[in-house]
């Protein structure tokens, strides 16, 4: 369909009043006006000669008869005149667009009837008309113009982003516009004047580099490849944009043949992203997707499996234009293959009866190691059983080809799995860096929550980070001792998150008591212990997010972090496992902290000390098998928590001082419960 005769209405008026400063008269005809379907001459009657005159041989006329522009001189009395009839398609119907000028000696030509102004005007029209609105690159109907059909000796290249629709649908439109914004300001920013750069659909550019060497169309197409991948796009979450490059030499050929070869090499660079590919060869791809020494560099390497040599022989000849190819006639050997190349392998195309080992044997090594996660397989075989097939898709197989196959299918079931599994790797890349991006913004919000509470409280800033470490540790060495708990990894970074939020209760707390350098009095305990009670109620406010586990989570380290096994503790004297184990290992290093810290009402104490008082009861009772991992981990406790430069000990000559001091304390605060 061609695409330089369509039209809206709005684009043919701006059209229309941009002539009409160059020619004596500009007119839009429809089919209908020009009754080109009647006989009846009585029907058009004005025409290029004036009112009430009929052309005979009108050009509009045929114009639109033909579907063609059309052109004719004619006198009008004594004066000369040239009529251009060209044919429209606007909204989809029939026009033509009548062009009317006068010639005489002295202005023999259009042009020199334009004065400065109103060339001008026709450069800004020819710019918007050839123009990409959002890149500044020529557009399709430039190519299809004045481009498509022209014969060059050129450098002609394809470039494609990679996985541009990816981005556009994971991070919205915005920032896939500022991508390819990006992409062609690097390359305008490299070529000529006398250069064409087209933007030829979505996110695909054509170059075209006229009289250029091959050599330094070489250079050129690895200069614009670096820029581009080292480019950086603003507010784009650090997303990277990389391109695939075809490229070609033209030798006085028609562009749009050319452009044809250029971009099956693109397709090929695609395979690699990130990558060029030529007719003299791949000149540069990504490190990672240079296949080991002896290869070649120009795509990806396919494992063929059989025990067949000729089998083999067939189907790395049917790929060889295509792929890099490796061959193993058993599967042990395959296995073999797969640990030394790992995902420099792309794809395996494995047979099933074979000796040693046979293809189902394989898939289950692969399975049980992970490697199908990572290498597609498509199996070849004779067998056509609904069963035989059912299980090698159970099996974790891509695809099943049955033999006798056709060359052309091969290629290009093997083409689409390898494109596939390269997109599903990129997603999962994207989503990983998303989630990674999320967490670490949650635990930001959560550490400023938390260090707003230690600010209140006059505690030490890294109080949060200690509690944050310990409560991991703990985490760790528990699940190594025991499965009780049936704790899931997600299930411990939780908890070390929730940790952050155990005394955001405080916040509710008076500055006097949370700050009183001395002890405090029975009903200032009291005040104080409630901090348990408001933290949790500041959760349960939060109705959005009740099926969060973070919240819930949260809500039981909150309330409960003061519990103690012994059924001591407040505020619901919990006892035993009726505690939440987040909030018992989070208690346990809560304590640990606030002994070896300084506090407003306290030194700290040494790590012999801390962990003397913790298993003596004088912080209260705790979990005997959490007492069991304190103990496991102490070696590591200093190096992992407080080895920063943070001075974690006052003198011992000190600190035996207030030993009996904080055990009165623990005593007032219910069974041992620190502040």
């Amino acid at each position: 369909m061609r695409t330089d005769i369509k039209r809206t209405m709005e684009q043919a008026r701006m059209e229309m009043d941009i002539l009409s400063k160059v020619y004596s008269k500009v007119r839009l005809l429809s089919r209908d006006e020009l009754c080109v379907d009647n006989s009846d001459d009585a029907c058009w009657r004005e025409s290029c000669l004036g009112g009430g005159e009929y052309c005979q041989d009108c050009v509009s006329v045929m114009s639109i008869k033909e579907r063609r522009q059309k052109t004719k001189l004619k006198y009008i009395g004594s004066e000369l005149y040239e009529v251009t009839a060209r044919y429209l398609e606007i909204d989809g119907k029939p026009y033509v667009m009548e062009l009317i000028q006068t010639l005489d000696d002295s202005d023999s030509n259009i042009e020199n009837a334009i004065d400065s102004q109103e060339s001008q005007d026709a450069e800004v029209f020819y710019k918007a008309l050839y123009t990409d609105a959002l890149t500044g690159a020529y557009n399709r109907r430039y190519y299809e113009e004045h481009l498509k059909k022209r014969v060059l000796s050129a450098g002609v290249a394809i470039f494609d982003l990679d996985d541009f629709k990816l981005a556009n649908d994971t991070y919205g439109h915005d920032i896939g516009d500022r991508i390819l914004k990006t992409e062609v300001s690097v390359i305008l920013n490299l070529i000529r004047k006398t250069d064409s750069l087209v933007r030829i659909g979505g996110d695909e550019f054509l170059l075209v580099m006229p009289g250029i060497s091959q050599d330094n169309f070489d250079g050129k197409l690895r200069e614009i490849r670096r820029l581009i991948s080292s480019a950086e796009v603003s507010n784009s979450h650090n997303q990277q944009i990389t391109v695939s490059i075809g490229g070609v030499m033209a030798k006085n050929e028609a562009i749009c043949d050319v452009a044809a070869r250029a971009d099956r090499y693109m397709y090929q660079a695609k395979t690699h992203k990130n990558s060029i590919s030529t007719e003299w060869g791949i000149i540069e791809m990504p490190e990672h997707a240079v296949l080991s020494a002896g290869k070649k560099k120009s795509d990806q390497c396919i494992l063929v499996v059989d025990d067949s040599e000729m089998n083999r022989a067939i189907l790395c000849e049917m790929l060889k234009d295509n792929f890099d190819t490796l061959e193993a006639e058993n599967g042990e050997e395959a296995l073999d293959m797969l640990s030394r190349y790992g995902r420099r392998i792309s794809l395996v195309l494995l047979d099933v009866v074979m000796p040693v080992m046979d293809g189902f044997e394989v898939l289950e090594k692969m399975n049980s190691k992970g490697i199908i996660d990572d290498i597609p397989v498509i199996m070849i075989s004779s067998e056509d059983s609904n069963t035989f097939i059912r299980t090698a898709y159970e099996m974790g197989v891509s695809d099943y080809i049955r033999r006798p196959y056709d060359a052309m299918i091969v290629r290009r079931r093997v083409y689409n799995t390898i494109k596939l599994y390269a997109k599903q790797r990129r997603l999962t890349s994207i989503l990983s860096e998303q989630m990674k991006d999320k967490e670490q913004n949650r635990q930001i919000m959560v550490g400023i929550l938390s260090h707003i509470v230690e600010f209140r409280n006059g505690e030490s800033g890294a109080h949060v980070q200690h509690i944050n470490v310990l409560t991991k540790m703990l985490l760790s060495r528990l699940v190594q001792k025991t499965d009780k708990y049936d704790l899931t990894w997600q299930d411990r970074e939780t908890i070390v998150m929730a940790s952050s939020l155990h005394d955001i209760g405080k916040i509710g707390i008076d500055d006097k008591i949370l700050n009183k350098r001395g002890k405090l009095t029975d009903e200032e305990f009291e005040i104080m212990k409630q901090h348990t009670v408001i933290g949790a109620s500041i959760l349960e406010e939060l109705t959005m997010y009740q099926d969060e586990p973070l919240v819930k989570t949260a809500y039981r380290v909150c309330r409960w972090h003061h519990e103690r096994y012994d059924g001591r503790g407040y505020p619901d004297g919990l006892k035993g496992e009726e505690i939440p184990i987040s909030a018992q290992v989070v208690s346990l290093a809560d304590v640990y902290d606030a002994l070896v810290s300084k506090r407003v009402y306290k030194k700290s104490f040494s790590h012999e000390t801390a962990m003397k008082m913790i298993f003596n009861g004088e912080c209260g009772i705790f979990n005997p098998l959490l007492l069991e991992c304190l103990k496991d981990i102490q070696d590591d406790i200093y190096d992992t928590v407080y080895a920063e430069g943070n001075e974690m000990f006052d003198s011992k000559d000190k600190e035996g001082q207030g030993i009996k001091k904080l055990y009165e304390k623990s005593v007032n605060f219910g069974g041992g419960q620190n502040l």
